[in-house]
């Protein structure tokens, strides 16, 4: 048996994780509520005994604090995020434009649609032991193209690189608090932190806990993020070492993520499987130890065909989906069900998660069955509005409204059509 366990189509769940811990759900409340009834004292007493803060240490970063962290970076660093930054930059402002205010006529006048970005977004990164400057850049960057107004970063023990990514996104300040006390102070506002309308990006389970509970108190989210997944449907033209790396790049994630294999050919699994057992021991401590209790719980199915192992990607709805196959792409148009594709052996999700253009917050746990990734359509409100000019065109709408009004026992609704007759 490999480092990758092989099991049947049959024993496939249909998803790989829930994504909000009970446990930490029952804390991070305590936080949230606490925050909520003691504002700020409560968010510098939690951000200091969790270790965000030290003593009388400042909580946020100020724009011109996040520029002099560019500025102290090399060049080479900066002009890494700099680059990054306009390809995500590049791919928010195609999604904004393939959507607009929009006209038609109805009896008796006109309709239509208006988009308009929210006022507020609080944007999360990661900290902890691996910080993520490329969900500052990826949630950000967005927020901004999407026209959003004022835009703040929430990141724990916020690096060099971090806060210099904030400064590249245009951020206007950073949050260096974590966990559901950074949520819950967005929610909230909290000193110069404004009261945001949404709170996006990845965290951990505590972040993941209280974005669920403000949700329900008039924050939106962009999702309730699990722990990473990767799929790869590959079949025997597929690169074994290649295969590898992808799985390992998102075991090395978190000890939850879940690197799946999905196959034609046996001799893939026992390679693959030979190249993870190689690969792993190579990688360097920590990333070996979270990858390794990640690969134990990841998986191969060996399909009967194409279809088959199309038919258990969309029952898994991966959050990463890599199609490395003959005729890559006619077979990922296929699949109905996944966070984001990735098609052909040169599509390495990595180069997605790093800037390719599209988004890296993708979401998991089966939830691609109804949602899609982070994008600029997060940040946007579509509302609609009509007008009626003539009276005497609009005759018929205010008969049928009348009449269906009635059949739905709503008399106060057929009175007030009742006042637009003629």
């Amino acid at each position: 048996m490999g480092p990758l366990r092989t099991i049947t189509v049959d024993e496939v769940p249909s998803d790989c994780s829930e994504p909000v811990d009970a446990k930490a759900l029952e804390q991070a409340r305590a936080i949230v509520e606490g925050i909520r009834a003691k504002g700020e004292a409560a968010l510098i007493e939690t951000a200091t005994k969790f270790g965000d803060l030290k003593q009388g240490e400042a909580y946020t970063y100020s724009r011109a604090e996040l520029k002099e962290a560019f500025d102290a970076l090399p060049k080479e660093h900066q002009g890494v995020l700099t680059r990054v930054a306009d390809r995500i930059k590049k791919f928010a402002k195609a999604q904004r434009a393939s959507i607009s205010d929009t006209t038609t006529d109805i009896p008796g006048g006109q309709a239509g649609q208006t988009v308009s970005p929210v006022e507020t977004a609080g944007c999360y990164a990661p900290g902890g032991r691996y910080p993520l400057p490329s969900s500052v850049l990826m949630t950000a960057c967005t927020a901004r193209m999407a026209g959003v107004k004022n835009v703040w970063v929430a990141s724990p023990h916020p690096d060099k690189v971090t806060m210099a990514a904030a400064h590249v996104a245009d951020a206007d300040g950073l949050l260096k608090v974590g966990g559901a006390q950074a949520v819950a102070t967005l929610s909230q506002g909290i000193g110069p932190v404004p009261k945001c309308d949404i709170i996006v990006g990845p965290g951990n389970q505590w972040v993941t806990a209280a974005k669920s509970l403000v949700s329900q108190s008039g924050t939106a989210i962009d999702m309730l993020a699990g722990p990473s997944e990767v799929l790869v449907i590959a079949d025997d033209t597929a690169d074994p070492a290649t295969v590898a790396a992808d799985l390992l790049a998102q075991a090395e994630h978190d000890v939850e993520a879940r690197p799946i294999l999905v196959t034609t050919s046996k001799g893939l699994i026992d390679a693959v499987n030979a190249e993870v057992a190689k690969q792993l021991a190579d990688l360097p401590s920590p990333n070996r130890e979270t990858a390794a209790a990640a690969v134990a719980k990841g998986f191969c199915v060996l399909a009967s065909s194409i279809e088959d192992a199309i038919a258990v990607s969309d029952k898994i709805a991966p959050e990463h989906l890599e199609i490395m196959t003959k005729d890559a792409m006619e077979i990922g148009m296929k699949c109905a069900h996944y966070g984001g594709l990735f098609v052909g052996r040169y599509a390495a999700e990595v180069l997605g998660d790093y800037g390719c253009g599209p988004n890296h917050v993708l979401p998991t746990a089966g939830t691609a069955r109804y949602t899609g990734g982070l994008s600029v359509h997060t940040f946007l409100r579509i509302r609609t509005w009509m007008r009626v000019d003539s009276q005497v065109d609009n005759q018929a709408v205010v008969q049928d409204s009348i009449a269906l009004a009635r059949l739905e026992g709503l008399e106060g609704h057929a009175r007030a059509a009742e006042k637009r007759v003629l």
